[in-house]
């Protein structure tokens, strides 16, 4: 070997040695950073906008995600909005609140997703399937904690013959890339496998260490399970992703049944909205159901859960776990929103760790999605999370 030759690649192994080296560093920082434990949670406060509140001329409201990055002090909150009312978007914001009392939460920038070649995502009346360009359903953002970007997921719908998605952007909202999404959750022609309709790609989290994605139907896949009644709850699937888009485990998650029997006719259901990783084996899962009254009123029932994949069944190469012998993810209760004494529990659908209270503790804030209706409410609820011994 000449001696060119003998230092080209001496100097690409030094560079990639010091690429291995930065991203294990991060790694390990992250892993430092986000491994916790939860004992219980301490309500601090609850804060709302305002159903008018419009921002850059946006209507604000749908808020169905949010994510804090702690290196940057930066919070990101994702709205559902079809692009019916503005084109698919996620607000920065300022979330001020204390380890008491919560002052208010300030809009500081609002960003449009965009699709692969840069334009908006199209509303449901101008998607015709020929022309190019999908409609988003946005449900959940993440900060990616290895790097400065952002994944968010949509729900997908079938009656436009769209599955649901997880992509990545930049933070300003340019595509970035797509994970692949497990064939189990597609839709087929027959209706008979895949995700129904508004019950797909309701929640995501990143692991602890930054290293997969997790991601949770909100309800039961078309194969595996009936939806929730007031009589008997469900099976939902949530998944481990690496970064690839390789399933990696997969594990069915207990819905609860409906808490409350609907009126005459009218709607009722329950669902995850929302999981967010704890440590290496433990995730909070938010659950959230409606029910309508006789004369068409709707009381939400809102719970966060703590599961632990330990001794749950993978059922990552199960096509259908209807007839399978499964051993769901065991679940403790954490909050009961509905015991809290809030002015109103409403359709409570993002969840994210917050910024360190003075005391070390972790926050936890909630975020609920008014379906930019005058009757709901867009609130934001603070809790301090009280670690293990």
């Amino acid at each position: 070997m000449n001696k060119i030759n003998k230092a080209v690649i001496t100097g690409m192994a030094a560079v990639c040695l010091s690429s291995f080296t930065l991203h294990t560093a991060a790694v390990s920082a992250a892993k430092k950073e986000t491994a916790r434990s939860v004992e219980h949670v301490r309500l601090i406060e609850s804060e709302t906008l305002p159903y008018n509140t419009t921002y850059k001329g946006t209507t604000v409201g749908g808020l169905s995600g949010i994510t804090y990055n702690p290196k940057i002090n930066k919070w990101l909150i994702i709205s559902d909005d079809r692009s019916d009312y503005n084109p698919a978007r996620f607000y920065e914001a300022k979330v001020n609140y204390n380890a008491n009392d919560f002052q208010n939460i300030q809009l500081v920038g609002v960003n449009s997703l965009k699709q692969q070649d840069g334009t908006d995502y199209l509303n449901r009346s101008q998607y015709n399937g020929e022309t190019g360009g999908i409609v988003a359903d946005p449900e959940s953002i993440r900060f990616d904690p290895l790097n400065n970007s952002i994944w968010y997921t949509s729900e997908g719908d079938r009656s436009l013959g769209l599955n649901p998605f997880i992509r990545q952007a930049t933070l300003d909202g340019s595509y970035l890339s797509e994970l692949s999404i497990n064939d189990t959750i597609k839709m087929d022609d027959q209706s008979e496998k895949g995700f129904r309709n508004n019950l797909a790609l309701e929640g995501s989290t990143f692991s602890y260490d930054g290293q997969t994605f997790w991601t949770s139907m909100e309800g039961p896949l078309l194969q595996d399970d009936t939806i929730p009644t007031p009589e008997s709850g469900a099976l939902s699937r949530i998944t481990q992703y690496d970064r690839e888009g390789n399933v990696l485990a997969e594990y069915a998650y207990p819905i609860d049944a409906i808490p409350e029997e609907p009126g005459t006719e009218k709607n009722a259901d329950n669902g995850v909205t929302e999981i967010l990783s704890i440590n290496d084996h433990e995730l909070f899962v938010l659950e959230r159901a409606s029910v309508q009254a006789d004369d068409g009123s709707y009381s939400n029932y809102v719970r966060v859960y703590k599961v632990d994949i330990n001794e749950a069944t993978d059922i990552k190469d199960m096509e259908s776990i209807k007839k399978e012998d499964v051993k769901p993810l065991k679940k403790e209760l954490v909050i009961n929103l509905n015991t809290l004494g809030l002015d109103k529990v409403d359709n409570v659908e993002g969840m994210t760790f917050g910024k360190k209270l003075p005391n070390g503790n972790d926050s936890l804030v909630l975020v609920s999605d008014n379906n930019f209706n005058d009757t709901q409410v867009t609130q934001f609820i603070a809790f301090e999370v009280i670690p293990e011994d």
